[in-house]
């Protein structure tokens, strides 16, 4: 089968990452020092300038004590009233006439200022501020200091980028060469040291010696896994092709006694299944692929010859071995492959069940084994695939607990699902659905 393609949507690069990261610092500062001046400016409205207004009344009040006619407070931020105006007070501004006790904002004169109101002896006391002033106070020390301290918290920012970028580049380096990587012939002389860029360094520099060495004990082990099963494929199928044809020309001698003729029977069936074992192990020992060509094929075809090749495990027990084809299924895979799940299925079948039947069906989408058989419990059904495990009731029976360890081992390479339900004494069913299974 074609390997995966790399799952690509949630991957973040880590340059981006990183940029991002700088940006949401940067993002953050500027806005914490923003309102850090706001919060100043309000402040400074807020607590300053009414402090102010309340020692300037109080300290006006004390001067009028000693002299009933000082002069009303006139800065270049401050004008004081008296209502009802002395002689010698300027009139009362329209704006400012009725006004209660308090501190208020009040449009005067195309602008907005600051208003003290209090009440005295000598009458009711107003202390006019020019806001203005405070805008400019804001400004020089507030937003002209910001600007220069965020000019400088962006230049360290980017300053600091600019070294991270650095010191990452060869983490990125070596991560896009190893995504490059065949992993069938990973080409680990690109990580050697005289290849890796001047500022990998440190901590990136035995990382890339970890993954070269990693890389060439991978390679051997993809090399010895190719010489064995070459050699696997050849040295142990060859006797096997023996014993087949050997049984063959004895079973055909003439004045065979039934015991001898029985025995070679025996011969043959166990010879045929060792085939099929070591097929399934060849099989299973290829890291990315089966080695065998996929076809598209009618499955129906092949769950008959292995019902057919599983007749002889049945021996001379009263067992009916029957396939109900219910549809024709068409498969996209290796036919062998196929062959030897659902023939690992059926003889686990046949090997279970003394009497009564074991019924193969085969439907849309859809292989079934059901069988009368011995039947497992709920806590044997758990571990039913784990490998050489045997039931409580196999005692007795051939077998070494493999057969349907290959079952789901190959049916997960090629996306098949089994799933498998038993009850003891009553049998077991074996589903094998297909999800890619060709539509006519």
């Amino acid at each position: 089968m074609a390997e995966p393609a790399p799952a690509t949507g949630r991957r973040q690069d880590l340059r981006r990452r990183i940029r991002a990261a700088f940006f949401l610092q940067v993002a953050a500062i500027g806005m914490a020092t923003v309102l850090g001046v706001y919060g100043a400016y309000f402040v400074l409205e807020d607590m300053l300038i009414r402090r102010a207004l309340s020692e300037e009344a109080a300290h006006y009040l004390e001067r009028l004590q000693g002299d009933p006619l000082a002069a009303l407070p006139d800065t270049y931020n401050m004008r004081g009233f008296l209502s009802p105006p002395r002689p010698v007070d300027p009139p009362l501004p329209a704006e400012l006439a009725g006004m209660e006790p308090g501190f208020r904002s009040v449009p005067m004169a195309g602008r907005t200022d600051i208003v003290s109101v209090s009440d005295t002896a000598h009458g009711r006391l107003y202390l006019v501020f020019a806001q203005e002033q405070v805008n400019r106070l804001a400004l020089f020390f507030g937003f002209v200091p910001l600007s220069f301290v965020l000019v400088a918290i962006y230049l360290i920012v980017w300053m600091t980028y600019r070294a991270s970028k650095r010191a990452v580049s060869p983490v990125i380096w070596l991560a896009n060469h190893v995504r490059a990587w065949d992993p069938k012939q990973p080409s680990f002389e690109d990580l050697s040291p005289e290849r890796l860029p001047p500022d990998a360094e440190g901590e990136v520099e035995v990382l890339a010696g970890a993954m070269r060495t990693f890389a060439q004990r991978n390679q051997a082990f993809v090399q010895r896994e190719r010489n064995f099963t070459r050699d696997a494929s050849h040295e142990l199928r060859s006797p096997l092709t023996v014993i087949k044809i050997a049984c063959d020309v004895l079973l055909g001698e003439d004045g065979l006694s039934p015991f001898a003729e029985r025995n070679l029977q025996r011969i043959r069936r166990s010879a045929r299944d060792m085939e099929a074992l070591i097929e399934s192990f060849l099989i299973l020992a290829r890291e990315s692929d089966t080695g065998l060509p996929e076809e598209d094929f009618l499955a129906n075809e092949v769950v008959l010859e292995e019902v057919e090749n599983a007749r002889a495990t049945l021996a001379e027990r009263p067992v009916v071995l029957r396939v109900e084809q219910r549809a024709q299924l068409r498969l996209h895979a290796p036919p062998r492959v196929f062959g030897v799940v659902v023939g690992n299925l059926i003889r686990n079948a046949c090997q279970y069940t003394e009497r009564g039947e074991v019924l193969v069906t085969v439907d849309e989408g859809l292989v079934e084994v059901a069988d009368t058989g011995i039947g497992m419990s709920a806590d044997e059904l758990e571990r039913v695939f784990e490998p050489f495990f045997r039931s409580e009731n196999a005692s007795g029976r051939s077998g070494h607990g493999i057969g349907l360890t290959i079952v789901r081992r190959l049916s997960d390479r090629f996306g098949w699902l089994v799933s498998m339900t038993s009850e003891p004494g009553r049998g077991t069913r074996v589903s094998l659905r297909f999800p890619d299974a060709l539509r006519d």
